[in-house]
């Protein structure tokens, strides 16, 4: 026969089970209880993730210490723009020393120095702590992740480079050097610094990617923004002393992300070629220039999406 255990009070639920040996121990039934509250969804995760990376980017939310970096680049950042609105108005210059579209070109090593600290931190220690897991427990996917850090990198670069565009457009209206004529150069600027921050922010994610190590994706990301720049630059220094050959120093920009954004810059949106010789690339060849630019886009995010699927996530 089954022993009945249903009529005992010991064994029915939420029944205190008596002590044994004289151990005080019980069981309680407390339940489950649902969860009823709302459930924000995939796109609150997404939006929460960007706005913490992009936090992340400048130190906040996080030590005092982590906010020296960024903050102190960004002064050296916007120093050089105070001082050109300053000679401006105290000599009575007609225009600015420098275009908007060629400031970001000049100041690429500081830009290139906070690309360097901040990306790495965006995604290499996410990488080193195993904690990306922890992100795809939320109703995010590859992509969402991807996508998130991507933007914030992105708009934190651009806050980055703008925000010395604002300072010298502020200085060119105080000192009244006509206000059409410097929001157009001012809207040049912030289309050549979009154009620099989306490219730059792929390329330096995908470095700090490779790798776990925030000390080896900080040299690699100095390494793949600066070989390439100072290269292409010394190679067309070369073909312009040999014969001031323009065709050669225009398609031999295509080989840089800093030369590509110099190319398109002074192509369509009214700088000044920085490429020795000051040769400008034309219609034909900066479309070039635009479908290169677009396609290492393409490529930074297909390689990003390549390697969190390689990582397992």
């Amino acid at each position: 026969m089954r022993p009945d255990t249903g009529n005992h009070p010991e064994t029915r639920p939420g029944a205190a089970v008596p002590a044994q040996r004289g151990e005080d121990a019980s069981i309680h039934n407390i339940g489950y209880r649902h969860y009823d509250g709302p459930r924000l969804g995939r796109s609150y995760a997404r939006w929460s993730l960007l706005v913490q990376s992009l936090r992340g980017a400048y130190g906040l939310g996080r030590s005092a210490k982590s906010k020296v970096l960024p903050f102190l680049l960004l002064a050296v950042m916007v120093l050089p723009a105070g001082a050109m609105v300053a000679i401006t108005i105290t000599t009575g210059l007609d225009e600015l020393p420098m275009r908007y579209s060629e400031y970001v070109l000049v100041m690429q090593p500081v830009i290139g120095l906070y690309i360097a600290a901040q990306a790495p931190q965006s995604v290499s220690l996410d990488l080193r702590f195993r904690t990306v897991p922890l992100y795809f427990s939320r109703p995010i996917e590859r992509a969402d992740y991807v996508g998130a850090k991507y933007a914030a990198m992105t708009a934190a670069l651009f806050l980055f480079t703008s925000l010395p565009l604002v300072v010298l457009y502020a200085g060119g209206l105080l000192a009244k050097l006509g206000f059409a004529d410097q929001s157009t150069q001012f809207l040049q600027g912030l289309g050549s610094t979009a154009v620099f921050s989306v490219l730059h922010a792929g390329v330096g994610l995908l470095v700090a990617a490779l790798t776990p190590r925030r000390g080896f994706g900080v040299a690699a990301v100095i390494a793949v923004l600066t070989i390439p720049y100072f290269a292409v630059n010394t190679v067309q220094a070369v073909a312009e002393f040999q014969g001031g050959n323009a065709t050669a120093v225009t398609w031999l920009g295509l080989a840089s992300p800093g030369s590509l954004v110099d190319g398109i810059q002074s192509a369509f949106l009214g700088g000044t070629s920085g490429f020795p010789g000051f040769h400008e690339p034309g219609t034909a060849v900066g479309a070039v220039y635009v479908l290169v630019a677009l396609a290492l886009i393409a490529g930074c995010w297909a390689a990003l999406m390549a390697r969190y699927r390689k990582a397992g996530l």
